[in-house]
């Protein structure tokens, strides 16, 4: 019973999901999902959220206990946590409010530094695929470097038919590869969804059978 409710619920919620998404009827779409499934969903996105809490508490407080690699930076997982939580409960989230302050002035330049460092990354990536060693890196080399020229002057330069030629390689077999992708991503999700809804798929319950 520990694992077959919460799959019963899982099931249960999925198809009435399913049913919303193609259906039409007043049933499904008011009765169902606007004032049945809805107002679960609010009231357990609490509850997921303090479990995620405990659940991230959990994992650095055994990291430290543990010396694990990195532990000294659990702590200032702690201190973030518990002074965000603080400015957010006493001071409220309006504008201008502690909270806001810190998110303005501390959250944001964080991740406007996560950004930049991505774009090293990306360019370092780059570097490594855009290598010719075989004639598919090849094609990759050349397409990337047209389609890189046609967004400067120079390239206009060089041919006056760079941006047409650019545009074709966007058009046509970048999206082609795109589209070849979002099949593949979008069968994947269904064979997923499909295993969850039917029980065959159960890691998420904290098993593997």
């Amino acid at each position: 019973m520990k694992k077959t409710i919460p799959l019963l619920i899982v099931i249960l919620g999925g198809l009435i999901f399913v049913a919303w998404a193609f259906s039409p009827h007043y049933l499904i779409q008011e009765v169902f999902y606007n004032q049945f499934y809805l107002p679960w969903i609010y009231a357990a996105s609490g509850f997921a959220m303090f479990l995620g809490v405990i659940s991230l508490s959990m994992m650095h407080s055994n990291k430290i206990k543990r010396r694990a690699p990195k532990w000294q930076y659990s702590y200032l997982f702690f201190a973030g946590f518990i002074v965000t939580a603080l400015a957010g409960f006493i001071g409220g989230t309006q504008k201008g409010s502690v909270l806001m302050w810190m998110f303005e002035n501390m959250q944001m330049p964080m991740s406007a530094t996560m950004f930049s460092l991505l774009a090293f990354y990306m360019a370092s990536a780059a570097y490594k695929a855009f290598r010719a060693r075989s004639p598919e890196a090849t094609v990759l080399l050349v397409a990337a470097i047209v389609v890189m020229l046609a967004q400067v002057p120079l390239g206009v330069r060089i041919s006056r038919h760079m941006p047409a030629i650019s545009q074709w390689i966007l058009d046509v077999p970048n999206l082609a590869s795109k589209r070849g992708i979002a099949l593949g991503v979008g069968l994947g999700s269904v064979a997923t969804s499909l295993k969850i809804l039917l029980g065959i798929e159960r890691s998420y319950l904290g098993g593997g059978d």
